[in-house]
């Protein structure tokens, strides 16, 4: 059986091209940190039979500090080329996104100003709640096979240790505000007034946000859309409780006022265990309105509110991926359009004939 992809990249670095590095460029590969880590389901261990149609093939994440980068980066690229085989245990090193070399090579600072918006590791509140928590995983995620500076590898271990505690309570703050008031409350009034335009848009921001919570309360990064419900399945106190609930609401079939109800359970299930952590004080019972629906969640963000630091109060969270898209959308731009369209599949109908 072929190895995995990660597997044979791991393996070629060690046989092939690290030996190259270090006869040609030794300098620059001690300040350089390797590994396979970034964007891509095979470096969350998700990858499956589609996952090969764009970006496959052998890959060697590297991250060196800006200077060299600048100075050195593409000259070695380009250099290591006529030392490199056509392809290695199966996997064919054109394929891919590495330019033929299996290796991609990118600035340390520009890569995690890409993802968290910083060059460094996060050092203040507004720091924190500014970088994109999809993001975060994407620097600590993955394996790091080299790094003898170890300056990339201190800045996954400060990520990986998880939020501060009063970021991580200003987070859980946020989404409890938005899963209540422009979810659960919004689903209500949408049921009333029969806009099912509206019903839709906010019942799957609910249940986003409800899952998102779920990591936060068990201090866990969720990876972005696609892969956050593999990851919901490994939490080891929420996912029991709250997936019946999350896996009836999603199917089509369930009614409009079903799909209510369980959000309502989902925020019972949420608020049960920050009382239980101590996030929030115990409180009764609270009844559902018949016209805004149960705000239950609204209650948790303003107790978390009153017990936060008062800088932090009125910030609020960096919660999509808006500095991958900043850089997404210059890599795109610098593409001619038919680099582009076969990377997206798609092909005039003359050619697909």
């Amino acid at each position: 059986m072929q190895e995995s992809v990660v597997e044979a990249s791991r393996a070629f670095f060690f046989d092939v091209l690290l030996p190259i590095l270090e006869r040609e460029f030794p300098e620059e590969t001690a300040q350089t940190a390797f590994g396979v880590f970034g964007y891509g389901s095979e470096v969350l261990g998700l990858d499956d039979e589609f996952s090969s149609d764009h970006h496959w093939g052998l890959r060697i994440n590297a991250v060196m500090p800006d200077a060299l980068f600048a100075n050195r980066g593409a000259q070695i690229a380009q250099q290591i080329i006529p030392h490199l085989p056509e392809s290695y245990k199966g996997y064919a090193l054109r394929a891919g996104f590495s330019g033929g070399t299996g290796l991609s090579i990118t600035s340390l600072e520009a890569y995690l100003r890409t993802t968290i918006g910083i060059d460094r590791a996060p050092q203040t509140y507004a720091e924190w709640l500014g970088a994109p928590e999809e993001d975060i995983v994407h620097i600590v995620n993955g394996q790091i096979w080299l790094d003898r500076l170890g300056r990339f590898s201190a800045i996954r271990d400060t990520l990986a240790g998880y939020y501060p505690e009063p970021v991580r309570l200003r987070r859980i703050a946020h989404w409890c505000r938005y899963f209540s008031g422009m979810g659960s409350y919004a689903l209500k009034r949408a049921n009333l007034r029969q806009n099912e335009y509206y019903a839709n848009i906010t019942f799957a921001r609910s249940v986003r946000w409800a899952v998102q919570l779920a990591f936060m309360l068990e201090k866990q990064y969720y990876p972005y859309d696609k892969w956050t419900y593999a990851f919901f399945r490994r939490l080891p106190r929420l996912y029991a409780p709250l997936a019946p609930l999350v896996d009836e609401s999603v199917r089509l079939s369930t009614p409009w006022e079903r799909k209510l109800e369980l959000l309502n359970r989902m925020a019972d299930v949420l608020d049960e265990f920050m009382v239980l952590d101590g996030i929030i004080a115990a409180h009764p019972r609270f009844v559902e309105s018949p016209t805004s629906g149960y705000r239950l969640l609204e209650h948790a963000y303003a107790d978390i509110l009153h017990q936060l630091p008062p800088e932090l109060r009125g910030m609020t969270p960096e919660w999509e991926q808006v500095y991958w898209e900043q850089n997404h959308s210059h890599y795109v731009a610098s593409l001619d359009m038919a680099t582009w369209d076969s990377l997206l599949n798609l092909y005039p109908e003359a050619e697909a004939e």
